[in-house]
């Protein structure tokens, strides 16, 4: 049986939110039963005519329940039902943030994209090979500092708004392998669409265990209260330890349902690594590292978040039954059948001996020389590779990685400068970088687009721009999106008025020639979006295409055209008309659209804003749809790529890149 794609991934975890949900709603009944029951024996303690009543007899179920008044009982559902719902909804809203607020919630520490810590420097630059190596967007990186034991966890919403974040001590026990295969593990955390699920799975369990905090709360009062020993505040005391057990009955149940749905996570996430890295030993090594010391998280907020992590992060009793993750024998078995601990042990002690110390940023290195050195003045045309794949094997490439695509990322940065890097990762370069991506080769152009920049941008900008376009020179398509996602991250720091600034001269720009490609306003499109304040927490599409068959048209008007080669003028309505016919076909369409005379930008981001309310298999026909269009002839141009990877990012669905076997010095356009 075929793997399952990530469209299919984030299906499954929309069907598990129902789940959780469903479980939820049993659990809080089950708990305003528990309560209610509490309350009518409290009530039947207090009330001494019944206790003189049914003395020297006992009473049956029956008769208990029908001398509580049943006001009680009502009001008590009610109560107990809204603290639940009501604490659910805070603590789901408390992390409406998605990521970020879940790292801040462990006291995790960001990492600055410009930092010059080598460790820090050698993890983010393992989290930005294998984004790139993805297609997704590079994720903030944290670091917990005052943890010592080797763990990590990918928290968000979705996709492009994801978090990696590692323990002190895996920044300092693992090496660069182990650190690539934790690293790797939670990309496809995130590439399998559980985050979302993480994240709500927090805020569920906080209303089912306040109920339990109530009783303590309860239980401490009293305790604390002197010289009152009658028998009421004994029956206070025992009411509060009965809504004490009460709220860890339903903690049992909820832990019990997450150990469970975690477990089996944890093995694919394992299997998913190696397939990502092509290194079994990295993930096992890690594994082993962890057995030989500690995975613990001493955070308070370690039992809420127990699901999330890379490993076992807090002790649970009853041998195992509450483990969120499998044993790490069994894991490192998976992963790697014939794993010899002893053995590997020896090589990794010689290994880090060896290493230099300017090695600790890895692999990348090795490419540096043989990158930059082809990529000077060589420019070759965009002519087109053929493509072996029919539509709906390209639609499936969403979501993958493999280790051929990872060793492509790391000869994509080694080809970059260094002083490009630099300016890309700082707070000044990067929101350069992003307008310097837009701006013509030609002069003429580039500086008719460099004056408009005058009415909303400030000199310093507009020069730093300038001269990073100079850096860029050279380089081709398929190192768009790579610089866009180097850059976001310090872009995203910026404070509200300087998103508000770098937005409007992106749009100075992409105005400036009095004409808008294709590119330059999916380029735009996703700043924004990058850029947009507040939660990215919406809820997973549940649309159908037939249900947004205008926006689905427009799109594929916009991308077809895009990909009509102008030296194909004879033949250009032919070619348009027949690819336009090949995308509506796939995606089910009853008509073809006529291509736009002009891209109109309102339009189109309407089109593509609401195409993200699709359910997660709807709208992988509507990429099939999109690769139908784009290599109706076989072939597909390295602009034609790295358009369909931009329409993918905007659209939530990250694609590798799809040329990896051209090595990116030759790829100057």
């Amino acid at each position: 049986m075929a793997a399952a794609t990530f469209f299919e991934h984030q299906r499954i975890a929309r069907r598990n939110t129902r789940v959780m949900v469903a479980l939820f709603l049993a659990a809080v009944v089950g708990v305003v039963l528990a309560v209610d029951l509490v309350l009518g024996i409290a009530y039947l303690w207090g009330n001494s005519d019944w206790r003189v009543a049914s003395e020297g007899r006992a009473p049956g179920l029956g008769t208990l329940v029908a001398a509580v008044p049943g006001a009680l009982y009502f009001w008590g559902a009610i109560a107990t039902a809204a603290v639940i719902f009501i604490v659910s909804l805070v603590s789901v809203a408390r992390l409406s943030d998605g990521g970020e607020a879940v790292a801040k919630m462990v006291g995790a520490r960001r990492v600055m994209p410009d930092t010059h810590d080598a460790l820090e420097r050698r993890l983010l630059n393992v989290v930005e090979e294998m984004a790139i190596a993805s297609g997704v967007r590079v994720p903030g990186v944290y670091i917990m500092d005052g943890e010592q034991g080797i763990n990590a966890f990918a928290a968000g919403w979705d996709v492009s708004g994801a978090v990696v974040a590692v323990t002190r001590g895996t920044l300092e026990a693992l090496t660069r392998d182990e650190l690539q295969g934790v690293v790797a593990h939670e990309f496809s955390h995130i590439l399998n669409g559980d985050m979302r699920l993480n994240i709500r799975m927090i805020g569920v369990l906080a209303g089912i265990v306040f109920i339990g905090s109530i009783g303590g709360f309860i239980m401490r009062s009293v305790g604390q209260s002197r010289g009152r020993k009658d028998s009421a505040s004994g029956g206070i005391f025992a009411v509060g330890l009965a809504l004490f057990l009460i709220g860890y009955i339903g903690l049992f149940f909820a832990r019990l349902i997450k150990a469970s749905v975690a477990r089996q996570r944890e093995f694919l996430a394992d299997a998913s690594s190696v397939q990502f890295t092509r290194n079994p030993d990295g993930i096992a090594g890690a594994l082993d590292r962890i057995k030989a010391s500690t995975a613990l998280i001493s955070n308070r907020r370690a039992e809420e978040m127990s699901h999330m992590f890379f490993s076992q992060g807090i002790k649970v009793w009853f041998g195992g039954l509450f483990d969120t993750h499998p044993p790490l024998e069994e894991r490192i078995r998976r992963v790697h059948p014939g794993f010899q601990p002893s053995s590997y042990r020896k090589k990794r002690e010689a290994t880090v001996a060896a290493a230099a110390p300017d090695a600790i940023l890895g692999r990348a290195a090795g490419f540096a020389g043989a990158a930059a050195s082809g990529a000077e003045g060589r420019r070759v045309a965009d002519l087109g590779t053929e493509w072996g794949r029919s539509a709906g094997e390209s639609a499936r490439l969403v979501g993958t990685v493999d280790a051929g695509k990872v060793d492509y990322a790391a000869r994509l940065l080694a080809s970059l400068s260094p002083a490009l890097l630099e300016q890309l990762r700082s707070g000044d370069g990067a929101p350069a970088a992003l307008i310097a991506v837009l701006l013509a080769p030609k002069e003429e152009v580039k500086r008719e687009q460099l004056e408009a920049m005058k009415a909303v941008a400030p000199q310093p900008l507009i020069e730093r721009a300038a001269a990073l376009a100079g850096m860029m020179k050279g380089l081709g398509p398929a190192y768009r999106l790579p610089l866009v996602d180097l850059a976001l991250p310090a872009a995203r720091m910026a404070p509200p008025e300087g998103k508000e600034t770098l937005l409007k001269a992106l749009e100075a720009v992409i105005h400036a020639d009095r004409r808008v490609s294709l590119h330059e306003f999916v380029v735009l499109t996703l700043v924004r979006e990058q850029m947009a304040p507040g939660s990215r927490g919406a809820a997973i599409g549940a649309r159908k295409i037939t249900d947004l068959q205008p926006e689905a048209l427009t799109l594929l008007s916009l991308v077809a055209h895009a990909g009509v080669r102008a030296d194909a003028t004879g033949e250009r309505e032919q070619q348009l008309r027949a690819a336009l016919g090949a995308g509506a076909k796939e995606m089910g369409l009853a008509e073809a659209p006529a291509a736009p005379a002009a891209l109109s930008l309102d339009a189109a981001a309407k089109s593509l804003d609401t195409l993200r309310g699709l359910a997660p298999l709807q709208k992988a026909v509507l990429i099939k749809g999109l690769f139908a269009a784009v290599t109706l002839d076989g072939t597909i141009r390295i602009a034609e790529a790295e358009l369909m990877r931009l329409v993918g990012a905007v659209l939530d669905c990250p694609l590798p890149p799809l040329l990896e076997t051209i090595d990116p010095a030759k790829l100057a356009a």
